[in-house]
Formats: C-alpha cells, sequence, structure tokens
C-alpha cells in the first residue's frame, strides 16, 4: 500500500508521446555518437512520465 497514482491529462500524454517520436525522427537523422546516450535519454523520458509530471515545461 502506500503508492501514489498521478493523474496525467490526455493533452499531457499526447505531448509526451509528441516528443518522443520527435526525438526518434531527429534521431534517424542525426544518429547519436553513442548509442548508449540514446538509451539514457529514452530512460529519462520513462522517468518523466512515471514520476513528478508536474515538473514539465
Amino acid at each position: 500500500m502506500g503508492q501514489v497514482i498521478q493523474f496525467v491529462s490526455k493533452s499531457e500524454r499526447e505531448r509526451i508521446r509528441l516528443i518522443q517520436e520527435a526525438r526518434a525522427i531527429y534521431d534517424s537523422i542525426f544518429p547519436p555518437a553513442d548509442p548508449a546516450d540514446a538509451r539514457q535519454d529514452t530512460a529519462s523520458i520513462g522517468r518523466v512520465v512515471g514520476g513528478d509530471v508536474g515538473n514539465l515545461a
């Protein structure tokens, strides 16, 4: 118990999806120098989605 479920609005989920899609397109055109960096960026987005959404600009 003690787990907090945070509401994420539909518009916020769409914004996050569009950012992920734009990142994928950008990375397909300009591949990152180190593939490990790309995995780290994706993990960061996942943490933001599952974590503190209130801090997104």
